[in-house]
């Protein structure tokens, strides 16, 4: 089954350092929350197109999965779109868009997303997966409040 999460927060802060920020890959980590211990692997460099981007994320005790990304799109200062080449999910489509509001930058996300073994992936989402999922955003979503108003 195919599943979807959006959310949509506003920023108070131009769109050049909204962007500066969401474009560098290396700020995920901040944005993940710690019982994860998320890391990009390497230095990815500035976002484009085409970009594959390395992760390892603890997904439960003892438990580690390797996640790689493709940046599949960049219209600077506006969106890219992330897709998932290798990792936890069937399909993992997560599409950051970024507009200039009053005084700051409402920046959306929607992820469509799948996982593997069919009717087992689907009681795993009800059961774990949708909850962890919504407190990953949940963290991401106060911990870009707490970086752009200390900024």
């Amino acid at each position: 089954m195919i599943h979807t999460l959006s959310q949509a927060q506003f920023i108070p802060a131009s769109l050049e350092n909204v962007w500066a920020y969401f474009s560098t890959p290396q700020n995920l980590n901040e944005l993940t929350p710690p019982e994860l211990k998320f890391r990009t692997i390497g230095e990815p460099g500035p976002l484009h197109a085409g970009q594959l981007i390395a992760y390892r994320i603890r997904v439960a005790p003892l438990i580690w999965v390797n996640w790689l990304t493709e940046i599949r799109y960049v219209e600077k200062g506006r969106r890219f779109v992330d897709e998932q080449r290798v990792g936890p999910y069937r399909l993992w489509y997560h599409e950051h868009t970024f507009e200039p509001k009053d005084g700051g930058v409402l920046m959306s996300d929607a992820v469509t997303y799948a996982l593997p073994l069919g009717p087992l992936g689907d009681l795993a989402h009800t059961l774990w997966v949708r909850r962890q999922l919504r407190h990953i955003f949940d963290y991401r979503r106060a911990a870009v409040d707490r970086i752009f108003v200390a900024k």
